[in-house]
């Protein structure tokens, strides 16, 4: 086979050629009940995790607010707020949209309908648990792995469903070439359990003792972002760039070199933030060592992504669907480059204890995942329901919202991080002292709070509004131009 016949065959782009319109209806038809229930569930926990953390930015700067119900003290909303939105918004958008795309590059219709649903209540169910026992002050106190010990099991039978279901739908695949995304979402599905379970066994139920409790964590939290949301992201983006556009991914071979550079490097990430910790000092060195050749995915990807683009990049000016996903490729390269410099000891001492580090966590989990999800959510969900988006409008505001609010809270918390960071290795400046530095671009990240807040009612209004079919039905997709000289995306 030629190279040029390869990478058409494995391009979704050219998916109507090999896959009927109605194999493809049949297709989305089969995964609409458990992929809206994910996304459903997925917006009800991005308006309470936005409460939750708008909260928790405010109590930085007022710490007396609402501290009269015990509840609401910032060291229960803030991990209930994390957990909300990793679990809850996050994991139920990745996996509602791993669900389409895998039935849709599998090209067969959705098997065992009902199990998925019934993990989608299931998960739902051990996050609504987490979270109450987090409120509650039954938090476990293990970064990322806060939700009391009576929620694990739930969400671990739960998620044990989806990840039977994702090898299941591979293995009856239909013949042919497996694409890119397919790989991603498959290691997505796989990598997650085993992280999941791992990390409960070591540190909650049969717990190690000591300071390898700080390396298992760390890994954990560090892998759950590089190993369950980043390759669901790049999925979801090595399938909507080419899809939307109408032209192949630049490389086929550089998806490779990207996939598994990514799959070697990134499970030894993490311990890094451990530098100058009562750890071994080879388990560190490895980790930095693994941390800068991960200059090798990013680079392969960002390449890739900006390849295929290039020509193309006008379609940003009335896709919804590419203008979300570019902004979260661009994070990708942004963030990831951000997080390769931090492992750098002689920057790391400089950001380690101060706001830059949650900059770069919030960068990556919205800037880069969350917007690849909305991006994902526009182009799917106008498929499942069969309607249109009604507003245009709304969907500029909600990119605008989000995209300023995400913005402004990752500068403030970069720039006041740096300030805290330099008065930090001040001898004569003492460390209470050096948190005033950070003061005022707290404040800022307040505000930004209320940019996302925003922006988010107003895609839940959207979402409600589709499920309900609200308005006139509209001919062609909402979008924010007419397109010039690319076919408008199709409905189905």
């Amino acid at each position: 086979m030629k190279p040029q016949s390869l990478l058409s065959s494995i391009n979704p782009a050219n998916e109507p050629d090999a896959l009927a319109s109605y194999e493809r209806a049949e297709i989305d038809a089969s995964t609409r009940g458990p992929v809206l229930l994910f996304f459903g569930s997925a917006v009800f926990w991005l308006l309470v995790g936005s409460v939750l953390g708008l909260l928790a930015a405010w109590k930085m700067t007022h710490p007396g607010l609402l501290d009269s119900l015990g509840f609401l003290t910032f060291g229960r909303i803030r991990p209930a707020h994390l957990n909300a939105v990793i679990y809850g918004w996050a994991s139920s958008a990745g996996i509602g949209t791993g669900l389409w795309l895998m039935a849709r590059l599998c090209r067969v219709p959705l098997m065992h309908s009902k199990l998925l649903v019934s993990a989608a209540v299931f998960w739902n169910l051990g996050v609504l648990v987490g979270v109450l026992g987090i409120l509650a002050g039954d938090s476990r106190s293990i970064e990322w792995l806060e939700f009391p010990g009576y929620a694990t099991p739930i969400l671990f039978v739960a998620y044990a469903c989806i990840g039977i279901w994702a090898v299941i739908m591979f293995r009856y695949r239909k013949p042919g070439h497996v694409y890119v995304s397919q790989w991603y979402l498959l290691a997505a599905f796989l990598w997650f359990p085993w992280m999941y379970a791992t990390a409960n066994i070591l540190l909650v139920w049969q717990p190690i003792q000591g300071s390898a409790q700080g390396a298992v964590n760390w890994w954990f939290a560090h892998n759950v972002l590089g190993l369950w949301f980043v390759p669901i992201g790049l999925a979801s983006a090595y399938y909507m760039i080419p899809k939307v556009i109408g032209r192949p991914i630049h490389s086929y071979y550089l998806a490779i070199l990207g996939f598994w550079s990514l799959a070697v490097f990134y499970s030894w990430n993490g311990m890094h933030h451990l530098i100058g910790g009562p750890i071994p000092a080879w388990m560190i060195s490895a980790s930095v060592v693994a941390s800068v050749m991960m200059f090798i995915p990013v680079v392969t990807v960002a390449i890739n992504h900006h390849m295929t683009m290039r020509g193309h990049f006008d379609a940003l000016q009335w896709s919804p669907t590419l203008r979300f996903t570019v902004f979260g490729a661009m994070a990708y390269t942004i963030v990831s480059l951000q997080g390769i410099s931090m492992a750098i000891p002689s920057l790391n001492t400089l950001t380690h204890f101060t706001d830059y580090t949650i900059g770069h966590a919030h960068f990556g989990l919205y800037g880069f995942f969350s917007m690849m999800m909305f991006g994902a959510m526009y182009y799917i969900v106008p498929r499942l329901v069969g309607w249109e988006w009604p507003s245009a409008t709304m969907i500029r505001w909600h990119f605008w919202l989000v995209a300023s609010g995400v913005l402004l809270m990752v500068g403030a918390l970069t720039i006041g991080g740096i300030l805290q960071g330099l008065a930090q290795y001040d001898p004569t400046v003492s460390f209470r002292s050096s948190l005033d530095y950070a003061t005022p671009f707290r404040w800022l990240r307040g505000i930004s709070g209320f940019l996302l807040l925003a922006g988010h009612l107003v895609f839940a209004t959207l979402f409600v509004q589709m499920l309900l079919k609200v308005g006139r039905r509209k001919e062609g997709p909402a979008l924010f131009a007419a397109p010039a000289d690319h076919k408008p995306e199709a409905a189905v």
